[in-house]
């Protein structure tokens, strides 16, 4: 059992760097301990393979400096919301039994974002229910919040990764079988352009500029955010 701050879980690998990893470089760097799983190995994207990709996120995780990460391997394409599935999400958040958990976008491109939303929002609350029984004991997330990443989601919120968006291109990069490698001849998919990157720094610019940043990432709350303390907001 490892306790962890924050638990990312993604439908495949790169959906927590697209998305998220700015706020990930963040939260290690002010010192929290940081998982990701995977539920997917991503086998049936257009290029690479499963055990590329898992080598590609293994140096992610290493340029974003978190401390745990693994695959559910669940089926890419075609993993559903059925009680083993539950089980085995559950069980991977009552093993890091985190305070905050990140997942996908419930309105997404990818059908397996919303699908991965749902499974990963609806186990956070059975995972606190003592009489469902996996290999550790129950907990119960804080808070479950989605990040964005092909489509626009109004964010509830804006992380300030002006100091990260380097650090967070750089992690994405990592993934050299999905995005911009100009002596690819895999086939052209949405994200393997030179200017997805642009496209990223944009989306981060636009995200900033909500919340008075240079760059940021919005996510979208499962619930009303409460705050004990109106004078400490941006």
């Amino acid at each position: 059992m490892n306790k962890v701050d924050l638990l990312v879980i993604s439908a495949h690998p790169d959906d927590a760097e697209i998305s998220a990893a700015g706020t990930i470089i963040k939260a290690v760097k002010e010192g929290k301990i940081v998982a990701l799983v995977d539920l997917t190995q991503g086998e049936r994207g257009t290029r690479g393979s499963a055990d590329l990709r898992m080598l590609e996120a293994e140096r992610a995780s290493e340029l974003m400096g978190t401390h745990f990460r693994e695959n559910l391997e669940l089926a890419d394409c075609f993993f559903t919301d059925t009680p083993e599935n539950k089980m085995r999400v559950m069980d991977a958040i009552r093993k890091y039994r985190p305070e905050i958990v990140f997942t996908n976008s419930l309105r997404d491109r990818h059908p397996d974002h919303a699908r991965a939303a749902k499974l990963v929002s609806d186990c956070c609350f059975y995972s606190g229910l003592p009489k469902i029984v996996t290999n550790h004991s129950a907990w119960r997330p804080r808070a479950v919040y989605h990040f964005n990443q092909d489509y626009y989601n109004k964010p509830d919120f804006v992380v300030d990764i002006s100091e990260h968006i380097d650090q967070k291109i750089e992690a994405l990069k990592a993934f050299s079988s999905q995005f911009f490698d100009p002596n690819s001849d895999e086939p052209n998919t949405p994200i393997s352009g030179k200017e997805f990157f642009d496209f990223i720094k944009g989306r981060a610019m636009d995200f900033g500029r909500l919340a008075g940043y240079k760059y940021g990432e919005g996510f979208v709350a499962s619930r009303p955010i409460g705050m004990r303390d109106v004078f400490n907001l941006d």
